[in-house]
């Protein structure tokens, strides 16, 4: 594994809501660079797989600002101070799906881009889900879609399902239920 590079300065310089920092780096060859990166607000993120049965999961279309349409995912959130990635990830269930879980479990942690920005979200399993339903902040509430993990082939194909951590979760949470992804 190569050696990681020095960090001589770090700077804010910050523009606008974005909390944005550049690292100036020296690597082993001697090369310098300065990078620039977003740097992660609050206490961390969850992405919940939330499983009403062994083969159901309830994914939610809400819209993306982003892209400027609805988009088809998973529940996620920030995490509230003094809150563990399991309590965030029941919370945000219940705010965005309407459900609580009596079993959660960490199955891995995602970064979004690791090149540029700092933010990085606990993949949690919900299972044993029952009704309970906290106000969110959401300006429309989510619509609540099932889908069968043994048709997850068929989501992956859908136009409105691009965002790569719900992805990304959604086969790691099908791996781990069908007892081939274990954590390292």
């Amino acid at each position: 594994m190569p050696k990681l590079p020095i960090i001589h300065a770090t700077r804010d310089v910050t523009h606008g809501r974005f909390q944005v920092e550049q690292v100036d780096l020296e690597f082993s060859n001697g090369v310098r660079r300065t990078y620039e990166r977003l740097k992660g607000g609050g206490l961390g993120a969850v992405i919940i797989v939330p499983m009403l049965d062994d083969d159901t999961v309830l994914l939610i279309r809400e819209y993306g600002g982003g892209v400027g349409r609805y988009e088809l995912g998973l529940p996620k959130g920030r995490l509230d101070q003094d809150e563990t990635a399991e309590q965030g990830a029941n919370r945000e269930l219940k705010e965005e799906v309407g459900y609580g879980a009596r079993k959660l479990k960490i199955l891995h942690n995602l970064s979004l881009s690791p090149s540029y920005m700092t933010h990085m979200a606990h993949v949690v399993l919900a299972q044993d889900l029952y009704p309970e339903r906290l106000p969110g902040d959401e300006p429309e509430p989510p619509e609540v879609v099932p889908w069968k993990m043994s048709e997850l082939h068929t989501l992956l194909g859908r136009d409105d399902v691009t965002e790569g951590r719900s992805i990304a979760a959604l086969y790691m949470a099908h791996e781990y239920l069908a007892g081939r992804f274990k954590r390292s």
